[in-house]
Parts: structure tokens; C-alpha cells; sequence
């Protein structure tokens, strides 16, 4: 413990000094070079240092978990696809991405149709920035913090019991019978899935609705001279202008539906059949299977890239029509 303190002390100490020396030396060099040499040379430079720390903690671990899922677990003979033959052939690897596929599905659908909704009805109203701050409050709390506090809404006690689950302790007051949310396969990922959206919405409101923003007010009003009503003018023209805004967020939701790991985690730890393909891999660390919880991690990636890909286009093409 006291060695990783020292080396963590170190790091810190080290690496900002690093830094600054390279950055005041290069520059020195720099300046002493031709005005050509130093357009052409200084912002490779700049971006030398985020290409190194890029390399270092994400390129090389990246293609070290390729490597180490073609290996044995103890990282000394290649045994080739055998850990994605066992990922694919593993009984719980079915409901694993059957919840995940319910994820994709619910999470970003709901997500960005309400966020979509909400920053349409909110906008240019009387009260818009608090209704706003209302609806984007539950965004900066961490989904740990989110997942304990829905937990406790959601906890069931057996019937005749006192309740000390919020929503069960409702239904018991209109005389209805507790649920069990979280343990019932019926609601369980339903509730799970609510959590995720009930987090994640204000992002989607937010990011819409600054889009929504830059449509020229003047293309609404000719709308509504036209005799167009509001459910035509955001049918045919808001939603059109804003479907790049939509198609960013919704790859975006996609991703973080598919890397879901902490809600699922902290309120059933991939119990009664609510495991995703995330908690699986956990699961296979846990367990010290670590080859395997890499082959999981790159099936995880190669889902994720073509989103990735998808973005950046986008970015890229909004860039060219600035």
C-alpha cells in the first residue's frame, strides 16, 4: 500500500513537471526555427502530448484486451476463439443480451422521443429555464446515487408487512396488493430501464432543445401565416431541421444502453435474469476469468465502434455545412 501511494505521488508530482518542461523547451526549440518550419512543426507539437497519453492508457489497453481474449487465463498459451465460443455457448449469455437488446430498444427510444418532446412543449414558454433546471436535475447524479435512491422506492416487503418502499407503500394506501418490482422477471428490467431513462432524459432535453434554439423563428411564423397548425409545423419542419441533433443523441443513447453496467449493478447485481452484457463481463473478473471477461469487453467494443463511426460522420458533416 505504501509503495502505491509513493508511486501515485510521484505520478502526479512527475508527469505536471514533465509537461512543462516539454512544453518550455519545445517551445524554445521552436522559436528558433524558420517562421515556416514553426507553422508546419508547433501543432504537432501541442498534440504530441494527448497523442501519448491516448496511446498509453487507451490504444495500448485496448489492444491488450484483444490479445489477452485469444489467450488462456493464465495469459501463457493461445487458445484461439475459445472464450468467444464460450461467451456465445454460455447458458446466461442469452438473457444477457436479450436484456441488452431491450435496453437499445426502450432506453433510446423513450430517452430521446421525451427529451424530443419535452424541449419542444418547454420551448419559448413563461417559466422554460426553470421547468428546465426541474426536468435536468437527476442528470449530475452519479447512476450509483440514482440506482440506491430508486432502489429504496422500489423495495418490497411481503404483503401484511409494513412497506417501506415508496411506490408499494402507495399501492398499499389505494389497498393494492406490494410488487415485488425488482425480483419479478415481468418488471424487474422495466424498472431498470425507467431508472436509466428517468436519468439520462434532461441530457437529451438539453442537447435538442440548443438545437431547437438556432431554427429561425422567421420559418415558423411563414408556417403559421401559411395556415399551418403546430403539430404540422413540428412535423414537417422542426423535426426535420433537428434529425442531425436527434440522430448524435440517439447513437449516443444507443452506446450508453449497451455499456449499461451500474444501474443493474447496484439494484440487482444481474439477479432474477436482469444481467446485461456488461455485468456478465464483471461477473467473469470477479470470478478471475479474465480472458474470458476480455473476449465479453471486445464483443462490447465491436457493438459500440459503428456508433462511434456514425457520430464522428455526423460531427464531420455538420462541420463542412458551418
Amino acid at each position: 500500500m505504501g509503495n502505491q501511494i509513493i508511486t501515485a505521488v510521484i505520478a502526479v508530482i512527475a508527469v505536471p513537471l514533465a509537461l512543462l518542461g516539454y512544453i518550455i523547451v519545445g517551445e524554445q526549440i521552436i522559436e528558433r526555427l524558420s517562421d515556416t518550419l514553426q507553422k508546419w512543426i508547433r501543432p504537432y507539437f501541442w498534440a504530441l502530448p494527448a497523442v501519448g497519453f491516448a496511446t498509453v492508457f487507451m490504444v495500448y489497453p485496448l489492444l491488450r484486451t484483444v490479445v489477452i481474449s485469444f489467450r488462456n487465463n493464465d495469459d501463457t498459451d493461445w487458445i484461439g476463439l475459445a472464450n468467444y465460443k464460450y461467451f456465445f455457448t454460455f447458458p446466461d449469455t442469452l438473457t444477457s443480451l436479450r436484456n441488452s437488446l431491450l435496453w437499445l430498444v426502450f432506453y433510446t427510444s423513450i430517452s430521446v422521443f421525451l427529451g424530443l418532446v419535452i424541449a419542444i412543449l418547454l420551448d419559448r414558454v413563461r417559466y422554460e429555464s426553470l421547468a428546465k433546471i426541474a426536468i435536468f436535475l437527476p442528470v449530475p447524479i452519479s447512476a450509483v446515487a440514482a440506482s440506491i435512491i430508486w432502489k429504496f422506492m422500489f423495495d418490497y416487503q411481503p404483503p401484511g408487512t409494513p412497506q417501506t418502499g415508496t411506490l408499494n407503500a402507495l399501492l398499499g394506501s389505494f389497498g393494492q396488493q406490494p410488487v415485488a418490482w425488482l425480483v419479478n422477471s415481468t418488471t424487474n428490467n422495466a424498472a431498470l430501464i425507467f431508472v436509466g431513462i428517468w436519468t439520462i432524459t434532461g441530457f437529451c432535453m438539453v442537447i435538442i432543445s440548443a438545437s431547437l434554439k438556432a431554427i429561425s423563428t422567421e420559418v415558423l411564423e411563414a408556417a403559421r401565416i401559411d395556415g399551418a397548425n403546430e403539430f404540422r409545423i413540428v412535423q414537417l419542419i422542426v423535426t426535420p431541421l433537428l434529425w442531425p441533433t436527434i440522430t448524435v443523441v440517439g447513437t449516443t443513447m444507443i452506446i450508453n444502453a449497451l455499456k449499461t453496467f451500474d444501474i443493474v449493478y447496484v439494484m440487482t447485481n444481474g439477479a432474477y435474469d436482469t444481467d446485461v452484457i456488461a455485468t456478465q463481463m464483471f461477473s467473469q473478473l470477479e470470478h478471475n476469468h479474465y480472458s474470458r471477461a476480455a473476449a465479453v469487453g471486445v464483443v462490447l467494443f465491436l457493438a459500440i465502434v459503428p456508433l462511434l463511426i456514425v457520430n464522428i460522420r455526423r460531427f464531420q458533416q455538420q462541420e463542412e455545412q458551418r
